[in-house]
Formats: C-alpha cells, sequence, structure tokens
C-alpha cells in the first residue's frame, strides 16, 4: 500500500508565490527555444552551428550544480498556467519539427547544420516532446490524451501510449514489467530487452480490449499514422528529410528509454499496490523545473493522475545520484559508475535485491 502524504510543515504549506513557481517550470523552454532558433537562423556555418550545441552541454552542467528542491508545492496552485505551459510545448515540437526538417531539404543533407540539428531536435523530442506527451497522457482530458498520441507518433513511438497506461503503471516493480530495469542491468541490454518488450505488450493489450477488431486496435491506428507522417516526411522533404525525421525520432527513443531504465533500476515491488519506494527520485532543481516535474517520480507513480506542479517530494524514495540530465550521460558513458552508486543506495535504503522478507 502506499503510505500517507509526505508531512509538509507550515512553512512548506506557505509555499513560494504561484507565479514563481510557474515562472521556474518556464525553464522546461530552454532546449526547444533553442532548437526553434537553429531552425529559424539556419543555414549556419560550421562554428556557429557547434555552438549551439553547448546549450545541451551546459544544461548536463546546470543540473549538477543547480541544488536540491525539497520544497512541497501549493495546494492552491491554479492549473490552467501550468496546462497552457504544455500547449506551447506540443506546439513548439512541432514547430521545431518542421523547420529541421526542411532546413536538411532545403540546404543539404552533407551538412554540420544536419548533425547538430538532429542532435538537438532529438535532445528537444526525448527531453520536451515525450515527456510532454507522458504527462498529457495521464491526465483525464481527451484532447490531452489524443495531443499525447501525436507527439508519441512524431518519434514512431506512439504503442507507448498503450503500453505505459495499461501495462507499466499496473505492474511496475515487478518481473513482469518490460520497463523496469533488472538489478546489475546495463543499458544496452535494456533497451534490446525493452523495446520489442514494450511492443509485444501494448498489442497483447490492445488484443485482450478488442479482439480482431483492427479500426479499434490503438497500436494499429498509431501504426498506420505514425508511419503516414514518416513517408509523408519522405514525399515533402525527400531522402535527406526523411532520414534526418527518422533520426531524431531514434535520439528521443533512446533518451526515453535511458529514463525509464533508471527511474525504477533494480527495485522489486514489495505490495500490490505501487509506493513511493518503487521508484527513483532526484532531488535535484534544475530537473524538476526542466523536466516539467518528471523527476519527482515516486509520487507521479503513486498518484499518476495528479500534475505535475502538484508532485510531492518524498523522503522514503530511493534518490539518483544525478538530476536527470547528469543520469542519463553515466548510463550511457560510465555505466560502471551508475552500478555502483545505484548499488549503494539501494544497500544504504534496504530495498531491491537488499530488502528483507516481505
Amino acid at each position: 500500500m502506499a503510505s500517507a502524504a509526505p508531512p509538509i510543515s507550515p512553512q512548506q504549506a506557505a509555499g513560494p508565490p504561484a507565479l514563481r513557481v510557474w515562472s521556474l517550470h518556464l525553464l522546461c523552454f530552454v532546449l526547444p527555444a533553442t532548437t526553434l532558433l537553429f531552425g529559424l537562423t539556419a543555414p549556419h556555418s560550421w562554428w556557429v552551428a557547434l555552438l549551439f550545441f553547448a546549450v545541451p552541454v551546459l544544461s548536463v552542467l546546470a543540473d549538477a550544480r543547480g541544488g536540491p528542491e525539497q520544497q512541497q508545492p501549493l495546494a492552491t496552485l491554479p492549473g490552467w498556467p501550468f496546462d497552457s505551459v504544455l500547449y506551447a510545448l506540443f506546439a513548439l515540437q512541432l514547430l521545431n519539427l518542421w523547420l529541421l526538417v526542411d532546413m536538411v531539404a532545403s540546404h543539404g543533407f552533407w551538412r554540420v547544420d544536419t548533425l547538430i540539428g538532429w542532435q538537438l531536435l532529438g535532445i528537444t523530442a526525448g527531453y520536451s516532446g515525450i515527456v510532454v506527451a507522458h504527462e498529457m497522457m495521464h491526465r483525464n482530458h481527451r484532447l490531452m490524451k489524443q495531443l499525447s498520441r501525436v507527439l508519441m507518433s512524431l518519434v514512431l513511438y506512439e504503442h507507448f501510449f498503450t503500453e505505459h497506461l495499461r501495462g507499466h503503471h499496473v505492474r511496475v516493480g515487478n518481473a513482469d514489467d518490460p520497463a523496469t530495469a533488472r538489478y546489475g542491468e546495463h543499458y544496452q541490454a535494456f533497451f534490446r530487452r525493452t523495446l520489442p518488450a514494450q511492443f509485444r505488450s501494448a498489442w497483447q493489450l490492445e488484443k485482450s480490449r478488442v479482439g480482431s477488431d483492427w479500426l479499434r486496435n490503438r497500436v494499429v491506428q498509431g501504426l498506420v499514422f505514425e508511419w503516414a507522417l514518416a513517408l509523408g516526411a519522405l514525399l515533402f522533404f525527400g531522402l535527406g528529410g526523411f532520414v534526418f525525421y527518422l533520426g531524431q525520432a531514434f535520439i528521443a527513443v533512446r533518451l526515453l528509454e535511458c529514463v525509464n531504465f533508471f527511474e525504477h533500476w533494480g527495485l522489486e515491488r514489495r505490495g500490490a499496490r505501487v509506493s513511493p519506494q518503487d521508484s527513483w527520485d532526484t532531488n535535484s532543481r534544475f530537473t524538476l523545473y526542466t523536466l516539467v516535474g518528471l523527476s519527482r517520480h515516486a509520487d507521479h507513480h503513486a498518484w499518476a493522475a495528479r500534475p505535475y506542479q502538484q508532485l510531492r517530494y518524498w523522503e522514503e524514495s530511493p534518490k539518483l545520484p544525478r538530476g536527470y540530465f547528469g543520469m542519463v550521460v553515466m548510463a550511457f558513458a560510465r555505466p560502471g559508475r551508475f552500478q555502483k552508486l545505484m548499488r549503494a543506495e539501494l544497500e544504504r535504503r534496504q530495498l531491491g535485491p537488499f530488502a528483507g522478507p516481505a
């Protein structure tokens, strides 16, 4: 069973003003705004293009030095200003995708612009597009759910909508959840395992829901829609634009599954209901405000419908050694260091393989 809500002190109950909280969440526009500026000012000299890539690099450094955030949310925060951020990010992702694919089609494929634009768009599609899609798919709002499916289709991963909501959130921390990384597992092994397993899970979930009615099967709908968009890119922007489109989707999915990898790595659920101890959190202030609250993953899994600005800090959840930006770099480039630090935290908290009898 999930434990009661975390205690809130009188100071925390007062909370920061709503405008300040909203303005902090505007940090989530840094990466997509950089990508937009890149697309609007193209073509670039090779050295100017390289300068744009400083923003993702500086984001990793800012995440490492941004300090912790343990402030509990203000209970009276209005919802609409925070929802407006999601809609703006949705529109920005569509615009960025159009601008950069058109850039490749207009100025040629074999350019430094293409390489940097591919990285910028892929990172933005992962850290902004998919994160926004994840937030929207959990809302009890039909329009948001449909916009979420559109965003996932833009990275050829629409089946995630079905698998995440009806698969991962039900089975998280259990051996039959393909999105829960096992203790000792490395990211590359997890990626090879989870990609086909999540698709199979989504397919089985829809098959059990609608049987052989393919018109109502959401996975089939997603495949048709997402590949219609991809083939539309081929038709309107040529082979270079099509390859670029596929490339940004690949980066975005790699980032998504890297985040999935460390959000539950090594954890084993003990109860029938998800608790805050079944997900990894990070205290990073920069991650919290640039990824629309995604870092408070423990509260999200225990109370999935809670909007991002209302997600709470839980002391009892295991804590990642870095913010999400630093964790992605560590999982990719320093897997030994990743294993060592994550294992130490599990052992300290007596979770996962170090937990006592149920």
